[in-house]
């Protein structure tokens, strides 16, 4: 494979951008002739097709589509050094790109993430949340510096990746008073026949709960399952049931909801990690993180990285 020419990269680019090769032509004030020459150039230099004809209209290929991914990558990342020079001549802003997992309680990314905003060098911080799986896709692209997680790297990922701990707390439940002032008691049999918010079946979480329940015997009625820690907590706050959360951020709940504390335990602990593509953090911002985490956040726990 010949050396990749980012001229025709950049037309390939345009053309799957603008949806065929007239328009990309009087984007690029070229004749379509010329378009598609520097296109069949770059195909035979990659040896694959990049587009199929269907009709009157082209399709990209399965390669078609991997190219289009990296070319993305690149010419975007261009036109934001191209704004960064404008906006900063002398010095260009640190981008600190997270992905956080959809059942990571807000409030605890927050702190998490609060430190980075912190160091001398402010970074750009852009956050994305979702499905665990799918933002390790986007790590291991480098889309993502990294993501932040209830659980380490799941080992069915085909993607050389490292998790860094963060640290680990128990949980503490809570719930509206009306509803705690219904179920007093001794905790944690006060549970047993109460409502009870879960997280979803992807929370780490979630089966050790599970057991030590099962453990001790208590089954409360099972209320709700969520997906998503912030409509969980939205649900607990109006009284759908008693819901647990990390107890690192049991005050803030609290004040932030009007909910009361009814128990907590420590042995059924919720841990976080920082997922990243290297086996040690150099990250400025990913450094402050974790030093922050064991610090201030969960105390001085000694963290490891595992692949």
């Amino acid at each position: 494979m010949s050396a990749l020419n980012y001229k025709h990269l950049h037309y390939f680019w345009v053309v799957a951008k603008a949806g065929g090769v007239g328009k990309a032509a009087a984007r690029l004030h070229l004749t379509p002739q010329s378009i598609s020459g520097q296109l069949g150039v770059l195909e035979e230099a990659l040896s694959i097709q990049l587009f199929r004809r269907t009709g009157r209209t082209l399709e990209l290929t399965e390669a078609g589509r991997l190219v289009l991914s990296y070319a993305e990558e690149i010419f975007v990342l261009g036109e934001e050094l191209q704004e960064a020079l404008r906006h900063h001549p002398v010095s260009r802003t640190i981008q600190f790109r997270v992905g956080i997992a959809d059942m990571v309680a807000k409030s605890v990314a927050y702190q998490l993430l609060e430190p980075a905003m912190r160091i001398a060098e402010k970074p750009r911080l852009q956050c994305r949340e979702g499905r665990l799986d799918s933002l390790l896709g986007d790590l291991a692209v480098h889309r993502l510096d990294i993501v932040i997680a209830d659980r380490p790297m799941p080992s069915k990922f085909n993607v050389k990746g490292f998790s860094h701990l963060l640290g680990e707390c128990g949980l503490s439940f809570l719930a509206a008073p009306s509803l705690a002032a219904s179920h007093k008691g001794i905790f944690p049999q006060l549970l047993d026949g109460a409502p009870l918010l879960l997280p979803g079946e992807d929370a780490a979480v979630r089966p050790k709960l599970m057991r030590w329940l099962d453990k001790l015997r208590i089954h409360p009625f099972i209320a709700g399952e969520f997906d998503d820690s912030a409509l969980l907590n939205a649900f607990g706050q109006e009284g759908a049931g008693i819901y647990a959360v990390p107890s690192t951020i049991s005050d803030l709940i609290q004040k932030q909801t009007g909910s009361v504390l009814v128990g907590q335990t420590g042995q059924v602990t919720e841990q976080f990690y920082a997922i990243s593509t290297e086996r040690r953090l150099t990250h400025p911002a990913v450094l402050a993180i974790s030093q922050a985490a064991r610090q201030e956040m969960f105390g001085d726990l000694s963290g490891s990285a595992s692949e």
